[in-house]
C-alpha cells in the first residue's frame, strides 16, 4: 500500500498515512480538527539491497550482487573492488 503525505491548509501540520488506493483521501486534521487536509505530490525514494527475489530474478550478468560490493572493502589503490585495482597485481 502507498503511503500519501497530507498537509492542513488550516494550522500547516504534516502527517504520513498508508492507504489502499481505493480509499478516500483524508480531510479531517487530526491536530486542529479542521477539514482542510490536502494530499501533497512526493516522490517515494527508496532502494532495494541484498539478496531476494529483486536480486536474483531482475538483474542480469554484472549488475548481479551489487549490494555485495556496497560492503566490498577498499583495496590499497583505493578503489572500491579488488578485482578492478590495477594495484593489486
Amino acid at each position: 500500500m502507498p503511503i500519501y503525505e497530507y498537509q492542513c491548509t488550516a494550522c500547516g501540520h504534516q502527517l504520513e498515512a498508508i492507504q489502499k488506493f481505493s480509499d478516500a483521501p483524508l480531510v479531517d486534521c487530526p491536530n486542529c480538527t479542521a477539514p482542510e487536509l490536502k494530499k501533497l505530490l512526493s516522490v517515494p525514494g527508496f532502494r532495494l539491497k541484498g539478496g531476494g527475489w529483486y536480486e536474483t530474478d531482475f538483474k542480469t550478468g554484472s549488475k548481479k550482487n551489487l549490494a555485495s560490493s556496497d560492503n566490498a572493502p577498499a583495496c590499497a589503490g583505493g578503489c572500491a573492488k579488488a578485482s578492478a585495482c590495477s594495484a593489486a597485481d
